[in-house]
């Protein structure tokens, strides 16, 4: 089985590592390489799809007709020319000079660079979207250098796991760009649990979807994800229009919903400046807007901005001397609102500082929650973004809420629920953002999908011990039955699982493990010794994953039951009336309302743990001192 995380580190380290041997800022090489997986993506995509078509092609004469590109756009994907076709490319010979080949324009291509310039052009007269948007300058790149990345990019792995793992790939390394690149403002990149947990909460199913500063594409492709696994096609049921002022970040965003094969209106450039253009005129007719608009933005032109109207509950705070508005949060909030129908929902980031700003922004905040169309406000804690450590909100609209939440307001503070993946960045698991998505469906009175995610969590821990079983049973020929049978014997079954003794023999059997690599490697050595080491972090990973599951599981039966039963839990969620909302000056700040969690005592006495620490430190402090004269003594012998 591939590792899919394995891989695509191991790609973006090989990728990396030629751009570190090249003279290529971040910047520079951010968009061919994003261009090469985009081909290697269109690729796969194209031979999955010409099998289809061939196996049910009509034959003349025991010939089979060939395949055409109205075929390939039928089944919404790119036809790929001969010549734009990543085995073409990844196949040319090192002298490509000495082949005499020719281009679309008739002129002499004498470098790989310019072959693969000649690719994209190819595509992109196969699609309107695409026209002008795909990266056209790889010959910045040496023949070796980019020939070394078509090869990284040709792996076989990626043959193996399909298409839509290429897909995976692609927005991974969008994602390692965005933080890259982010000295040179590249901050287009929203996170993908973030993105996951607006479209979760929005559940967009059916039409017209509106981003006005739409970036990379990510909540289109979400999206497009989320339709798709409700088993409809995201091009037949959804109208995606997007506008982004930076017009580098929407080629990045055709480019994105290219490889997932989406389709859609993006319009760039001072014509898509939100705050002076209703660039689709959309104004009233969207089924769902989503959005991670540039927080605090100052200096807007007021004049411009209100002719451009979109603004139902008046104009922010205007500097009387500049006729400048000073903070455009509530001119994005505004717009959001203003760009929805009556059945319409909008799910958007925001800074915190929104919440509960004052003057007219407050103003506005009271017109906005008498609507009674504010449905819920998650606050997020710091470390979402890659380039961007502090916290924020996110905001949702609903104009058709059942009657029973009309006046209400859901409130979670979800700062303090996360999954560390480094010292600087947090983000949802998969099953997190289930949890949280569990307390939107009960408060919308949606049991039947909340009932659904238990039994998932439960099939889904059943097949998590299986996978366990199976991988204890690979460990066999590797191991000693001394080692092996102590870790099978104390495993949980999957069939009768008791979920807190199932955790305690996964937590006993992750130190059986390590010792059973201790025993082997002093009674075998060296021996097998990469195998058992491979075979053993499978199946540590496996119960840790385990593990994870059945704690993610536990903290939601916890709050609200096997059966489902909203309740409001302190220091996490609260359903507040419009009336509690007007006692609180119409703070949306969730920790206003939900309160502050009882913190457990750890058993730990905290007098005595202070003089451990202190202990500690006067002990580092001397060693440091120690250390420090030592340099000096070696400093002094240098003289």
């Amino acid at each position: 089985m591939i590792n899919i995380r394995k891989l695509e580190n191991e790609l973006w380290e090989s990728a990396d590592l030629l751009r570190s041997g090249s003279k290529l800022t971040s910047n520079q090489y951010c968009m061919p390489v994003l261009g090469l997986i985009f081909l290697r993506y269109a690729f796969s995509r194209f031979k999955k799809v010409e099998t289809e078509i061939l196996s049910n092609r009509p034959s003349r004469g025991g010939r089979v007709m060939p395949v055409e590109a109205s075929d390939f756009r039928a089944k919404s994907a790119l036809f790929l020319p001969k010549e734009a076709q990543y085995d073409y490319l990844v196949n040319l010979p090192a002298n490509v000079s000495s082949l005499s080949l020719v281009g679309q324009n008739g002129n002499q291509l004498n470098s790989l660079g310019e072959v693969v310039n000649n690719a994209m052009e190819l595509i992109e007269e196969q699609s309107e979207q695409l026209t002008g948007v795909l990266p056209k300058n790889y010959t910045v790149f040496s023949d070796e250098l980019l020939g070394e990345l078509l090869r990284i990019f040709n792996n076989s792995a990626l043959d193996e796991v399909g298409g839509d793992i290429i897909g995976r790939i692609y927005e991974y390394f969008l994602n390692k760009f965005a933080k890259n690149v982010a000295s040179d403002d590249g901050v287009f990149f929203t996170p993908k649990s973030l993105v996951k947990m607006i479209v979760n909460v929005l559940e967009p199913k059916s039409g017209i979807l509106l981003d006005p500063a739409c970036g990379s594409g990510g909540m289109f492709v979400q999206t497009g994800d989320f339709v798709e696994s409700e088993g409809m096609s995201a091009n037949s049921t959804m109208t995606f229009y997007g506008q982004e002022k930076v017009e580098y970040n929407a080629q990045l965003c055709l480019m994105n919903m290219a490889v997932h094969g989406l389709s859609g209106v993006i319009k760039s450039g001072d014509e898509a400046n939100s705050f002076y253009q209703d660039a689709h005129n959309l104004e009233g007719r969207c089924d769902y807007v989503m959005a991670n608009p540039p927080f605090n933005v100052d200096k807007v032109k007021s004049e411009s901005a209100m002719n451009a109207g979109r603004l139902p509950f008046g104009v922010p705070g205007i500097n009387a001397k500049t006729k400048e508005i000073g903070n455009a949060n509530y001119l994005w909030i505004s717009y959001f609102y203003a760009y929805l129908n009556e059945k319409g929902r909008a799910g958007f980031v925001m800074a915190s500082s929104a919440t509960d700003s004052s003057n007219k922004d407050r103003d506005i905040r009271e017109q906005l929650v008498k609507t009674g169309d504010v449905d819920v406000m998650v606050s997020v804690g710091n470390n979402f973004f890659y380039t961007l450590s502090l916290p924020c909100s996110l905001w949702f609209f609903d104009r058709a809420k059942r009657s029973e939440n009309k006046n209400k307001v859901l409130f979670i503070d979800a700062r303090n629920y996360f999954t560390v993946v480094d010292r600087t960045l947090n983000e949802w698991t998969e099953w997190q953002l289930n949890n949280l998505q569990a307390i939107v469906h009960l408060y919308r009175g949606e049991t039947d999908k909340y009932s659904r995610l238990i039994k998932k969590y439960e099939d889904s821990i059943e097949e998590a011990i299986a996978t366990i079983h199976e991988q204890g049973c690979e460990l066999i020929p590797l191991f000693s039955r001394d080692s092996v049978e102590p870790i099978l014997n104390n495993l949980p079954l999957s069939s009768e699982i008791d979920y807190v003794k199932a955790t305690e023999r996964l937590r006993s059997t992750l130190d059986m493990t390590k010792e059973a690599l201790k025993y082997e490697e002093k009674e075998q050595g060296k021996k097998n010794k990469k195998q058992r080491e491979t075979a053993m972090s499978a199946v540590v990973d496996s119960i840790n994953a385990a593990i994870t599951l059945i704690s993610d599981r536990r903290w939601l039966i916890d709050k609200f039951g096997t059966e489902g039963n909203y309740q409001d839990v302190l220091g996490l969620c609260k359903i507040a009336t419009i009336d509690e909302i007007a006692e609180k000056n119409y703070s949306l700040t969730p920790g206003a309302y939900v309160g502050v969690a009882e913190v457990e005592d750890d058993g730990v006495d905290f007098k005595s743990r202070m003089n451990e620490i202190h202990s500690e430190l006067a002990q580092l402090n001397a060693e440091a001192n120690t250390l420090m004269q030592e340099i000096l003594k070696e400093w002094e012998g240098l003289k």
